[in-house]
């Protein structure tokens, strides 16, 4: 197969490239790394002979959001418009990754029927991303999977995102955190690559198909930190300051019975596990 992957530089792509290293896939990788602007049509219009492509490649810690929204929306809107008009000249299905989008969850566990609530500016984009997606499959028949990750963890991953922070803090001997109450679904980045894989080997035609990637567990995050600290070996300070966030979740569980019937995926990696590999 020949595929096309945005954004191989990112903290998923990394890690699916390393997955995919072995296969006999031919890869066609496109990232502003590597000189591409796949928001500009005029970089990415020649591509022929492709049968997949994996859309990794957007703009995504929500604060950033709230700082430049117009920024967020024209990379996320126009990288994916590109991506999905690239699929439907070459005849090839789309992976696509959007994001948790339910909002405060009406009932848990949330499954992908479940209504939809943006609630940030990065989430509207993607609410926006998965509106283009059901479009091109809709009147031009272009395969799309959707992938709704709850929050995504491991090795690599953003210093600015919640676990890696409690990490570097906990090196350092203490942990401050503004608001330890929220339990969210982690996912472990390689569990995720593997449901790409699937994906990838799925022979779902002209359909579009949406899938939770979750474990089917949350974890608050006083417990993430307890987890932590159980590491070391030495006492870790704690504080919270009990600054709550505007519009926060206080909750979220996937549901993912949906994609273990039909992608035969389910994660093997538990937070536990995960956790001792990040340190």
């Amino acid at each position: 197969m020949k595929i096309l992957i945005t954004g191989f530089s990112g903290f998923i792509g990394k890690y699916l490239l390393e997955r995919l290293k072995h296969a006999t896939h031919e890869l066609i990788l496109l990232d502003i790394s590597n000189g591409c602007d796949i928001c500009d049509w005029e970089q990415v219009k020649h591509i022929i002979g492709i049968d997949t492509i994996i859309h990794l490649a957007n703009l995504s810690f929500v604060p950033a959001s709230y700082e430049e929204p117009k920024k967020f929306y024209e990379s996320n809107y126009l990288s994916t418009l590109n991506m999905l008009e690239l699929c439907r000249l070459n005849q090839a299905k789309m992976i696509f990754f959007s994001s948790y989008i339910y909002g405060n969850p009406q009932y848990q566990p949330v499954d992908e029927n479940h209504p939809i609530q943006a609630f940030n500016p990065y989430a509207q984009t993607k609410v926006i991303c998965e509106s283009l997606c059901q479009g091109y499959n809709r009147d031009f028949k272009v395969p799309v999977t959707v992938f709704r990750p709850f929050n995504i963890y491991g090795k690599g991953q953003n210093p600015d995102f919640l676990i890696p922070t409690i990490i570097q803090q906990a090196k350092k001997g203490s942990i401050i955190i503004k608001d330890d109450r929220p339990k969210r679904d982690y996912i472990h980045v390689q569990d995720i690559v593997e449901a790409v894989c699937a994906a990838i080997e799925s022979q779902n035609t002209a359909k579009l198909q949406t899938y939770n990637l979750g474990t089917g567990v949350s974890y608050s995050v006083k417990e993430i930190i307890d987890i932590v600290r159980a590491m070391f070996n030495t006492e870790i300070a704690y504080q919270c300051k009990n600054e709550i966030r505007p519009n926060e979740v206080m909750d979220t569980i996937a549901d993912i019975s949906k994609i273990k019937s039909e992608l035969n995926w389910a994660p093997k990696i538990d937070i536990i596990e995960g956790l001792k590999m990040m340190l």
